[in-house]
Order: structure tokens, then C-alpha cells, then sequence
């Protein structure tokens, strides 16, 4: 029998559009060569334009889900998505914290690419005490990043980036991706930070339009790579380069954002081989 691909569990909420959330991350992880066990947190009502509702799962269901397939599998990484609650987020970080050696990567979503609100305060606090202080690498965007760093007296809006990373990182993880799609900047610019400083700033061609799932695919790709063995700076420049990928080949399936290929190194192949058959 075939030797087993790296397992990678993730915890996200179901999306029915097939953009993001657990759809993502499984089609991203499978993509880049790992198998993908998959923990449902929450089910969605939304589509490619944006969030209508979410149902938050019993945290103990969450819970057994888990603990059900870490007993039978090794898991060589964890992601974390969307979580829907306060008893959700103690939950999982209760379980992760029995696997210490397992990189965890979070990525923290906090709203939709419209802007539906899809995190409270208390779920941030939270999130701040009980996930980030065991997370390899947090990946958020500009907007998530201010409102995890805001402190008393802030105007979140005035708070520098780097700034913002090291108040993230104060929280006790190892590393910082912030993204810079939501910037006024003629390139996305995303900066990898840890507790010395910058560890890399990569700078992309900004796409037109809105992605749906952007964020899930980034950090599942970065979860991928880090499970199939590489360092956290590579792994973090090669999953950009896969996700922008994903992107540059996106289509847009419904009235709304656009949805990134995944898949766009099977059409690619595909189109090669009916050239050469031609």
C-alpha cells in the first residue's frame, strides 16, 4: 500500500458556495499533496456575495469530532478557521493543547469579504487568551491584525502594522503573516514577523475584483507546506505563490466575489496535454 500523504486537520466552518471555509481548506490541502481531515465548527448560510448566517455547533460536538480522529490518525498539522464561539474556541484550544508538538496555523477570521461581522469582542479576547498563545503562525489581514493589537485608547486606524505584530506576537506565538490586500498600496505587500523582526516582505500584483476564500486558501497553503517539511519563512513564500496563483486563475461562478482555482495546475496540465495531442 501507498504510504500515507501528510495529515493536516482543520477546524472551519461548512461553506455551501464551495469558496472558503471547510471547502477550501480541503481543496487547498489535497491540491498541495496532504490529506485533509476536516472538523465542522459551524454551518453557514452565505454565498459567493457574502455571510447570511451562521450556526455555531455544540463546542463538545467540535470537540469529539476531533478527538475522535486524533486517536486513529497522526495529524502533522492543525488549522484553524472560522469558529462561531466563545465555548467553541475553549474547546479546540483545550484539544490542541494535549498535541504541543503539532504546529498550529490560525487564520482569524473576524468578518466576511463584505464585511459581515462573523466575531465578536468576547470571541476576540478569546481568541487572544486561550488560541493565540499555542499558534505556530497567525496569518491575518491588515484589518484583523489592528483589531487583535488594539488596546485601550487606540484609534485602531492610527496603529502601525509592525506595531501591530508585536503586540500579537506579545500574546506568545512564534510568527506573524500580515496581508496588505485591504492597504491602499499598488501591491499586496505581506510581511512575515517574529519576535526578531521581519523574517520576509513578499510584494504581489494586486488582482482586480474580490476573492472569495482568499484568506482560507493562504492559510491552508502554508499549513501544506509546513507539512510537507518545510521551514516556516519558505513555507510561507511558497503557499503566496500558490495562492496567488489561485487567484490569477479564479472565476467568478455566481453573482458575487470571485472563487480561487485551486485546481489551476490541473487545467494547466490539461491544456498542455491537448496542445501536445494536437
Amino acid at each position: 500500500m501507498s504510504q500515507s500523504p501528510p495529515i493536516v486537520l482543520t477546524f472551519a466552518a461548512a461553506d455551501p458556495s464551495g469558496g472558503a471555509g471547510l471547502q477550501a481548506d480541503i481543496l487547498t490541502l489535497s491540491s498541495m499533496g496532504c490529506h485533509a481531515l476536516s472538523v465542522v465548527t459551524a454551518v453557514t448560510v452565505q454565498d459567493t456575495v457574502g455571510v447570511e448566517d451562521v450556526l455555531p455547533l455544540d463546542a463538545e460536538w467540535v470537540a469529539d469530532q476531533a478527538r475522535c480522529v486524533l486517536e486513529d490518525m497522526p495529524v502533522t498539522v492543525f488549522k484553524i478557521g472560522l469558529l462561531g464561539s466563545v465555548e467553541i474556541i475553549a474547546a479546540i484550544a483545550e484539544v490542541v493543547s494535549d498535541y504541543p508538538e503539532v504546529p498550529l496555523v490560525l487564520d482569524p477570521v473576524l468578518s466576511s469579504g463584505r464585511g459581515d461581522e462573523l466575531a465578536t469582542d468576547e470571541m476576540v479576547a478569546a481568541l487572544r487568551e486561550l488560541l493565540i498563545p499555542q499558534t505556530t503562525l497567525i496569518t491575518p489581514n491588515s484589518l484583523e491584525a489592528r483589531r487583535l493589537a488594539i488596546e485601550d485608547g487606540d484609534d485602531s486606524d492610527d496603529v502601525p502594522l509592525e506595531e501591530c505584530a508585536r503586540r500579537i506576537l506579545t500574546l506568545g506565538c512564534e510568527y506573524v503573516l500580515i496581508t496588505g490586500t485591504h492597504e491602499n498600496t499598488a501591491q499586496v505587500v505581506n510581511v512575515l514577523y517574529s519576535e526578531q523582526g521581519v523574517v520576509r516582505s513578499d510584494s504581489w500584483e494586486r488582482l482586480a475584483g474580490a476573492y472569495h476564500g482568499s484568506g482560507c486558501t493562504l492559510a491552508s497553503a502554508i499549513a501544506a507546506t509546513v507539512a510537507n517539511g518545510l521551514p516556516i519563512s519558505e513555507a510561507v513564500r511558497d503557499a503566496q505563490e500558490y495562492t496567488w496563483q489561485t487567484l490569477s486563475s479564479g472565476y467568478r461562478p455566481g453573482m458575487g466575489q470571485h472563487i480561487p482555482d485551486r485546481l489551476f495546475w490541473a487545467r494547466e496540465e490539461n491544456v498542455e496535454d491537448e496542445k501536445q495531442a494536437d
